[in-house]
């Protein structure tokens, strides 16, 4: 037997079970306490239906000696999902997919017999733009008249970030990342105007959930009495359902940004276009990824390039969100197995939570078989005032091969970002970026693609 597993940080607010890590295996104890209600849906075929239709992450049961260091009753065994995303780095898109699919999945337990005990947007996670439920000890026997345990923290991790986009054109993704439970209704309540409160939806679930929040706070008894309350079972469908209609309706405001139609106006013409293909798809197909990040990867172009070339799967990064509102949707229709998210590179997700473990950074998380970032690098080294070595640093350490683009300073994109602002910018270049890359890794071919413009193939040494 190998050394210890390693607990999963994230995992631990659960008493009734824990996720750990033995080698490259995915591990989860099922404890004494979760056992009967974890049977329950076993036996009832609850788990092994939803896993089958790809709604809850495939589970096998492994012997008890798989994870002797834990009194379990039950130890199940995972696939590794492709890359673990946080709601705080979600798109309008992406979070509207998630809050449906989690309304679908509780409706589809109901008419079975069971329920979730809670509402947390982190038990969702993507492959590709489809979302997949991964703790299923979240799932459990239905009780005849309870409350929807979970209301308050699906508004706060679901419906209120929404709110935020569609109501008040704001969006949220910093705020949450602050706030790792959400969005608190007390909070959105004082900023709606009052127009925007008169929605039933808001009135129900932000202005008085707000409300009976204030009292239970100044009132010991407020919660107690919250908990004696009688919800048949056909008026928590209606809830869910009418939360259903809501979400569906809600629509993003527009997102237009500098970049937001780069696709459509950049400085390439056609020609340009194809040789960029060519390049990832050269590099693509000879290393055959099975996860490769695209940096900067705006409406897809490249990623989808990457994936008909031999990438497995393609998460892409974007600071834009008008530009990942369009990725998402090709995703959709074409069926691509390309997850879009958003980031600020010069700011990434830090390790948070508790013992700053809960909830991993981006460069904990970030590894990759192979990188494309295009018309990136300019952005983080005049854009943020990010030296030239430490930006190349950040890109090759992703990963261990890919295509980095380089525009020069005369290129286009770059004079538009030092239009406003003093060039302090001496070291930026051509020629000593091919420098600082050559230290850190194999140049396994360039090209220019315009005159303005280098594409880098590099390969760590």
């Amino acid at each position: 037997m190998s050394a210890l597993a390693r607990i999963e940080p994230g995992s631990f607010r659960d008493p009734g079970g824990r996720v750990y890590l033995r080698d490259e295996r995915i591990l989860r104890a099922v404890m004494p306490s979760a056992a009967p209600a974890f049977e329950l849906a076993e036996q009832a075929g609850v788990l092994r239906r939803l896993s089958d239709a790809g709604k809850l992450v495939d589970y096998t049961q492994v012997a008890h000696d798989t994870l002797p260091e834990v009194a379990a009753a039950h130890v199940l065994e995972h696939p590794r999902v492709p890359f673990i995303s946080y709601p705080y780095e979600w798109s309008f898109a992406l979070h509207k997919a998630a809050a449906l699919f989690h309304l679908d999945l509780h409706l589809d337990l109901l008419k079975s017999g069971f329920t979730l005990s809670d509402a947390t947007a982190y038990n969702v996670q993507f492959d590709g733009t489809r979302p997949v439920f991964i703790d299923h000890l979240s799932i459990r026997p239905y009780n005849e008249g309870e409350i929807w345990e979970g209301h308050r923290q699906f508004c706060m991790q679901f419906l209120n970030p929404l709110l935020m986009w569609s109501a008040l054109d704001v969006q949220p993704n910093h705020w949450f990342r602050g706030n790792l439970e959400g969005i608190a209704p007390e909070d959105l309540s004082k900023l709606l105007p009052m127009r925007k409160k008169l929605s039933w939806t808001v009135l129900t679930h932000v202005v008085a959930q707000a409300a009976m929040q204030n009292r239970s706070v100044k009132k010991a008894e407020g919660s107690a009495q919250y908990r004696e309350t009688r919800l048949p079972k056909h008026a928590m469908v209606g809830m869910l359902d009418g939360l259903r209609r809501a979400i569906a309706d809600l629509r993003i405001p527009s997102h237009a940004t500098v970049w937001g139609d780069y696709a459509g106006r950049n400085s390439y013409q056609s020609d340009e276009a194809r040789a960029k293909a060519t390049f990832v798809g050269e590099m693509t197909a000879s290393v055959k990824p099975d996860l490769l990040f695209d940096i900067g990867c705006n409406s897809g172009d490249y990623s989808k390039v990457a994936l008909e070339s031999g990438a497995r799967r393609v998460v892409g990064f974007d600071f834009d969100h008008a530009a990942l509102e369009l990725a998402y949707d090709r995703a959709c229709k074409e069926n691509l197995a390309f997850l879009p998210l958003w980031l600020d590179a010069a700011n990434p997700s830090p390790s948070q939570g508790w013992a700053q473990g809960e909830r991993k950074g981006f460069g904990d998380r970030a590894s990759a078989d192979a990188l494309v970032a295009l018309a990136f690098i300019h952005h983080i080294a005049i854009g943020r005032n990010v030296p030239l070595d430490m930006a190349t640093d950040w890109l090759v350490s992703l990963a261990p091969k890919g295509v980095i683009e380089f525009p020069h300073k005369s290129d286009p994109m770059v004079q538009t970002l030092l239009s406003q602002r003093v060039d302090i910018f001496p070291e930026y270049g051509n020629e000593q970026f091919a420098a600082l890359l050559s230290q850190r890794a194999r140049i396994v071919k360039q090209v220019d693609v315009l005159p303005t413009r280098t594409l880098y193939w590099y390969e760590r040494t």
